[in-house]
């Protein structure tokens, strides 16, 4: 599969900047699918993953001690202004950039889909994503391991099968729906479980 990384990355950056031009204060106050975050705190977060760089993000990953957990909320609390609208516009800022930490270039597809749906759903607003993106998401994922937001260490337990396309992974009981709801269950957000089905669900469930 084809995938020009960089303009799908640009293309979501762009689409999702256009959806937060829309929200009310009340809604960038809006708990979303990353526990503890608000929306406003993972536009804050999609900024400080835009604006980073291989070196910077080691010397972050050294000055927070190896906690991957810490260094992200040092980087929301860098990144997130006074007001949803100073956020926003440094998510502006930075949409055109190609900087990257040091991990494979589909990380990136992953930061905006999976961020993406983080904002959206709680919101209630929708996002046809290209499919290939998310597969190759998915993929990826299912070769992350947890301690990085990933799935490799179930992989061994549960197939996933996608019902929206010839994609499957993994040995085990098997797990079917969407692509896009494996990859938001495989990336541990809990709500998208209840769009899957098959008798590996449970031990999917378990171990996110």
């Amino acid at each position: 599969m084809t995938v020009d990384v960089w303009s799908v990355v640009h293309a979501e950056r762009a689409a999702l900047i256009e959806q937060l031009a829309h929200l009310d204060d009340e809604q960038w106050a809006t708990p979303s699918l990353c526990d503890g975050w608000t929306v406003h705190d993972v536009v804050a977060h999609l900024v400080d993953t835009a604006r980073t760089t291989r070196l910077g993000f080691i010397v972050g990953l050294a000055r927070a001690r190896f906690d991957f957990d810490r260094q992200n909320s040092w980087g929301v609390a860098r990144e997130r202004g006074a007001t949803p609208q100073e956020t926003l516009e440094r998510f502006r800022m930075a949409a055109s950039r190609k900087s990257t930490p040091p991990a494979p270039l589909d990380s990136r597809l992953v930061e905006e889909i999976v961020h993406g749906e983080d904002i959206r759903r709680p919101l209630g607003l929708t996002r046809t994503y290209p499919p290939q993106a998310v597969v190759r998401s998915l993929r990826l994922q299912t070769r992350t391991p947890a301690s990085f937001g990933g799935a490799k260490e179930l992989m061994g337990r549960v197939q996933l099968t996608a019902t929206d396309g010839a994609l499957t992974l993994g040995t085990g009981p098997t797990v079917a729906g969407p692509a896009l709801a494996l990859l938001l269950a495989v990336s541990g957000r809990r709500s998208a479980l209840d769009e899957l089905e098959g008798p590996g669900v449970h031990t999917l469930a378990a171990g996110t």
